[in-house]
């Protein structure tokens, strides 16, 4: 599983290189922003997995930032954790309400910052795990990217590959196409929605052979579910 990045956005740099020291020495990377208007040109650069923002930024201000972020089709997506001295009930559901993901005060230990860092990607991104997955005879074995269907192994293509993990990951929710093509394809990726049925199509012809295919609902108008049981 690729390396989860970090965009911190902070213009205290004592703050900022004490959070860099932190996320280094857990495994993670990292990305440096001093205000939005920086922040922005990372996140179309680099795509971060998620955004550590400070509520206090010059110019335009963290809750406003993540408000904007979260309604953007290419941004709303990216998981942000606020970070203020604001401590208040009232400050905080205007931090969560703005978008946030979550929200942690200053002072903070890091050992709490890194568990809910972990605990939100968790949440936002459980398709990337490397658990295997298995559903009524259908496993999913990220680590070794293998398929097996009854037993018999499967073999498909690396975007069918993840397709199916999130799908079934993702049970019995609809996602439309543009959703799929965000989470699976990537938010910044130039792909038209009508490759996500042709990437569904070959999905379900290698799935058939065992009756598999049937878990793939197509939701007229909408997208497709991935049910929890076969038809």
């Amino acid at each position: 599983m690729a390396t989860p990045t970090i965009l911190v956005v902070e213009d205290d740099i004592a703050i900022r290189e004490m959070l860099r020291f932190v996320l280094d020495q857990n495994g993670f990377e990292i990305i440096e922003a001093e205000d939005a208007e920086n922040a922005q040109g990372l996140i179309q650069s680099s795509c971060p997995s998620l955004i550590l923002l400070d509520w206090m930024l010059p110019g335009t201000s963290g809750v406003e930032f993540a408000h904007n972020l979260k309604k953007r089709k290419g941004t709303r997506d990216i998981p942000i954790i606020m970070i203020t001295a604001r401590g208040e009930e009232t400050d905080k559901v205007k931090g969560l309400e703005s978008g946030a993901d979550d929200y942690i005060t200053k002072p903070f230990s890091t050992r709490e910052l890194v568990a809910r860092i972990q605990a939100v990607l968790r949440r936002m991104a459980p398709h990337q795990s490397d658990e295997v997955v298995e559903l009524d005879g259908l496993l999913l074995d990220p680590t070794r990217r293998q398929v097996a269907a009854n037993g018999n192994n499967l073999n498909l293509g690396p975007t069918e590959f993840k397709l199916l993990h999130f799908f079934m990951t993702h049970q019995c929710r609809v996602y439309s196409r543009g959703q799929l093509l965000d989470w699976v394809w990537g938010v910044n990726s130039f792909v038209e929605e009508r490759t996500v049925d042709v990437c569904v199509r070959r999905l379900r012809c290698a799935l058939e052979p065992h009756r598999f295919d049937t878990l793939i609902q197509t939701i007229r108008g909408v997208g497709y579910r991935f049910s929890s049981s076969r038809a």
